[in-house]
């Protein structure tokens, strides 16, 4: 910041003990040593909280980045969720369409009730509980015709 010499600090040190005096330079010398740990204190807490803000500023910016990951995470999931529900919905309605023409084997029904089992397996983890509700009716309306094609059989 200052560019001091040696030679120029000899000079201040001398013109100091001229203006002082021999008696009162040692006192003087102690507080400018105070003042000068002082100032220096000052401007490692000016420093330091300056880094602190940096570093608060980057958290932040990374926060709202996280935010943002888990926004589009959850986008994701839901819109694959929408996708396996109605992948479910249209094979239910395929077994429903297939009821009318069931009772001629119970073979079929048994191969929707299978199907609609690798569909439940395939959502291991449903987001949504009405996915899992369609996929009890529709297990049940098969085994309903299941049983239904065991009788007449």
């Amino acid at each position: 910041m200052f560019d001091f010499g040696f030679s120029e600090l000899i000079v201040i040190g001398v013109v100091m003990l001229v203006v002082v005096g021999p008696e009162r330079l040692p006192k003087v010398a102690r507080t400018a040593g105070h003042l000068l740990g002082r100032v220096q204190r000052y401007v490692s807490d000016v420093k330091s909280d300056i880094q602190r803000e940096m570093q608060l500023d980057e958290l932040k910016k990374l926060q709202e980045q996280v935010k943002q990951q888990a926004q589009e995470l959850e986008s994701s999931v839901r819109a694959g969720a929408a996708g396996v529900e109605s992948e479910v919905n249209r094979t239910a309605n395929e077994v429903r369409s297939m009821m009318p023409d069931a009772p001629a084997s119970a073979a079929s029904a048994v191969a929707a009730s299978q199907l609609l089992g690798q569909t439940a397996s395939a959502t291991a983890a449903p987001a949504d509980t009405q996915l899992e509700l369609g996929l009890d009716a529709a297990a049940g309306q098969a085994a309903a015709v299941s049983a239904a094609d065991k009788t007449k059989a």
